[in-house]
């Protein structure tokens, strides 16, 4: 499996393009940085892109997601929210520092569900359904790696300052992480939404934000 970190220029979130190393077909996850950006990298892997994966829908995640499916005709993947109650806070754009409804600008073609998988050729990636930072927050996890979008950072997690994102709910998310994220392998490399990667072992031990001691 290869890996492409593109670091993010306008929200200093980070992009992937993850494919395999057999069929160089592959996926993008977050396309929050310059489109210039993530179609130089896949071309110069030399990778065909089948499909494009949004962690959560807020807009430094997906800020180039137009123009890159455009480029690339990849199908679009974001989790279900169907089950989910209407409300601002699970698409969101910034007006100033003031957050309104966004609703994306292309349909997507794949609902994503916890618990199923993606697969191209011969990659395949659990979803896991980890609602905390915004309510349709997911993490990717296989092949030794987590993609954690905006929930699980190095030495922290995704929680956004006070009413920067309504809705915000930071129980549920410490929940999520224990839960879903904590019981992976500890040489698990983490892939987050912003900053270096880490890994599972290293937030097991290191990261205060997950100790019983963080509220004192």
């Amino acid at each position: 499996m290869f890996v492409k970190i593109i670091a993010g220029n306008f929200f200093s979130s980070n992009c992937y393009i993850v494919a395999s190393e057999t069929t160089r077909r592959g996926i993008i996850i977050d396309p929050g940085v310059h489109a210039n950006y993530i179609m130089e990298a896949a071309a110069e892997m030399d990778v065909t892109v089948s499909l494009i994966v949004l962690t959560h829908v807020h807009v430094d995640h997906c800020v180039s997601l137009e123009t890159v499916k455009s480029n690339t005709k990849a199908q679009l993947a974001v989790f279900d929210t169907s089950n989910i109650q209407a409300s601002p806070e699970i698409m969101q754009v910034p007006r100033g520092l003031l957050f309104v409804p966004f609703t994306l600008p292309i349909k997507p073609d794949i609902l994503l569900g916890d618990g199923c998988t993606i697969d191209i050729d011969d990659l395949q990636f659990s979803v896991l359904h980890t609602p905390g930072h915004s309510k349709d927050s997911v993490c990717l996890f296989r092949h030794g790696a987590l993609f954690s979008g905006d929930t699980l950072f190095r030495r922290s997690i995704g929680i956004s300052p006070p009413g920067f994102f309504p809705g915000q709910d930071v129980d549920q998310l410490i929940n999520s992480i224990h839960e879903k994220l904590m019981p992976l392998p500890d040489d698990t490399i983490v892939y987050p939404g912003h900053g270096a990667p880490t890994t599972i072992g290293e937030e097991r031990r290191l990261n205060r934000m997950l100790s019983p001691e963080r509220s004192r």
